[in-house]
């Protein structure tokens, strides 16, 4: 099993910046991919970002393209989602996703761990 929890979340104004961290634990994450997901009240969760945590490499969802970037901190287990140039439509709750399989995926069904989630409120 592999247990997530994220922090960071909050309220900014729009343009600002906020860093969410998933800290994970209970198993070598060493061929997982790890993503971001967000649900806004009355929609679906919907992918964010990804990253392969052997290899490093992203994904990105066009929404956030260019102003999210995700990283992962190997020694302490953590996923990073900085989050910069913030709009209203950001506002979500925010859920850290981990698998144990390689390659990267935007697909809710790829991911078999899951976070609390996290909420992040842009005003306007």
């Amino acid at each position: 099993q592999v247990q997530l929890v994220e922090s960071g979340g909050g309220l900014v104004q729009a343009g600002g910046s906020l860093r969410l961290s998933c800290a994970a634990s209970g198993r070598t994450l060493s061929n997982y991919r790890m993503g971001w997901f967000r649900q806004a009240p009355g929609k679906e969760r919907e992918f964010v970002a990804a990253v392969s945590w052997s290899t490093g490499n992203t994904y990105y969802a066009d929404s956030v393209k260019g102003r999210f970037t995700i990283s992962r901190d190997n020694a302490k287990n953590i996923v990073y989602l900085q989050m910069n140039s913030l709009k209203p439509e950001d506002t979500a709750v925010y859920y850290c996703a981990a698998a144990d399989r390689f390659g990267l995926s935007r697909s809710r069904n790829d991911y078999d761990y899951w976070g609390q989630g996290t909420q992040v409120t842009v005003s306007s």
